[in-house]
């Protein structure tokens, strides 16, 4: 497929055109790159890693702030990919708009299938945590109750517009962020009282941890907590000079979450090293609790809880934005490739997530988990592919400078996503493989038995 842009008239987004303020296609150009990056960083939720902590401090043998490192490393080849890509195409559409771009409409087309099955189940399982957390908290009220609300709010102020969006993150930001400010004080100041200060400790675990495959095994299933800087490529068509914005705010998400999640797992393990909490699954409480008691306990429930919220809230923008951009190419029914005409939003995208993510009323974590992940490494993969066939063999960028962006680092980024394929369960791949099968299903649907071209993304560039 060619890569010269495509045009097409803007479909219910207000004043038609790009006039000031305006992306081709009626979108509002509003965000500028703190407001991504805070898109990105509300995505993937800073306290996540009070989710997984006394698992992997287990696996790793207390080596979590080593495995954090490890798992940045590896992000940032994917990350700077996906920042590649997003210069080349600024428009909505992350790796579907790529996939389709470097490799034709049929791959692009089972790349944005198995992308959906990542970004329409990531507002899901963060209305399963809400309610797991909240009716923890109040028995009385059952956990659907919360789920519920929880939907219709996320609902509400998607389809009220991104700034919305926008000014409830600051307000989700802002609550996670004095928490960690409090907790590392906190913790900082326990630590300093106790006189058994090992600086090294959270790198080199407990005695007799060895080896460095732990680690790797650890840092696979901590990857998965970067996704969100992917998110925020699908902003696009929203943001501020794109071809410069969505890349740094790609990057700055990227390395701002992992410094986040390696620092409180650092300080996390010098206040309570591993082996001294009972269980491993309340590990996070026992973490927070030895900080600052139950009050504190009290104030990382709220935390967590918002954080969840503002995670659907961004999941939920991002998913609809990859719905719309294939219903305005007629990969689904025009209707999804609408946007209201006062409000500028794609109201039919945002009705059909919050739809879909009543499932959480049925669906458990395990399930939900797992075919995110599997969604997840797809997109990866495609995109560092997508940088080598774009760059190195469609535009021929050959030299000394361009072989090493254009071939070895998206190549070693993809290598590394084949090695986090290894961490995936069968359940993993069994229900993923699942998706794609229904994925090519419907593909050979809509071309007649293969027999009429793929429906393919028609995107205005920036």
């Amino acid at each position: 497929m060619s890569s010269a842009p495509h045009t097409q008239t803007p479909t219910g987004g207000g004043r038609p055109g790009s006039g000031p303020g305006r992306s081709g296609n009626g979108w509002r150009r509003v965000l500028g790159v703190p407001s991504l990056v805070l898109l990105g960083l509300v995505y993937m939720v800073p306290l996540t890693i009070f989710s997984t902590y006394g698992i992997v401090v287990e696996l790793t043998g207390g080596r979590l702030s080593a495995a954090y490192a490890a798992a940045l490393v590896v992000m940032l080849f994917t990350a700077r990919s996906y920042g590649r890509m997003a210069q080349a195409f600024p428009v909505a559409g992350s790796a579907y708009t790529y996939a389709t771009r470097s490799f034709g409409p049929g791959l692009g087309f089972m790349s944005g299938w198995s992308l959906l099955l990542d970004y329409l189940l990531l507002p899901m399982i963060n209305y399963l945590l809400i309610g797991i957390y909240l009716n923890a908290a109040f028995p009385a009220v059952p956990a659907w109750v919360f789920m519920v609300v929880s939907i219709m709010v996320v609902t509400a102020l998607n389809i009220l517009g991104i700034t919305a969006v926008a000014r409830a993150n600051f307000v989700v930001v802002g609550l996670q962020a004095l928490f960690i400010i409090l907790f590392v004080g906190l913790a900082w100041a326990s630590v300093s009282r106790s006189g058994k200060l090992d600086l090294l400790a959270p790198f080199t675990g407990v005695d007799g941890a060895e080896g460095f495959s732990p680690i790797l095994a650890g840092s696979a299933i901590l990857c998965l907590s970067y996704l969100g800087f992917d998110a925020v490529s699908t902003f696009a068509e929203e943001a501020k000079n794109p071809r410069t914005s969505i890349p740094r705010a790609i990057m700055l998400t990227t390395v701002l979450a992992g410094l986040i999640f390696l620092g409180l797992a650092y300080i996390s393990h010098l206040l309570l090293p591993v082996g001294t909490f009972a269980d491993p699954d309340s590990a996070a409480i026992e973490v927070v609790g030895a900080a600052g008691g139950n009050l504190l306990v009290a104030f990382f429930t709220a935390a967590y809880i918002a954080g969840s919220l503002g995670s659907a809230l961004t999941s939920q923008a991002s998913v609809s934005r990859i719905i719309h951009s294939m219903g305005r190419g007629r990969v689904l029914p025009a209707a999804f490739g609408r946007l209201h005409p006062r409000l500028g939003t794609p109201v039919v995208p945002i009705i059909v997530t919050s739809g879909v993510s009543l499932l959480a009323l049925v669906l458990d974590l395990t399930t939900v988990s797992s075919l995110i992940s599997f969604g997840a490494l797809v997109a990866f993969s495609v995109v560092n592919l997508s940088v080598i066939k774009h760059y190195f063999i469609d535009r021929r960028n050959r030299g000394t400078g361009s072989l090493l962006h254009n071939l070895l680092l998206p190549g070693i980024g993809f290598l590394l996503t084949l090695w986090l394929w290894t961490s995936l369960s069968g359940l993993s791949f069994s229900l993923g493989l699942s998706w794609a099968a229904l994925g090519l299903a419907y593909l050979a649907y809509l071309t007649r038995g293969f027999r009429r071209p793929t429906p393919h993304l028609q995107l205005e560039e920036a």
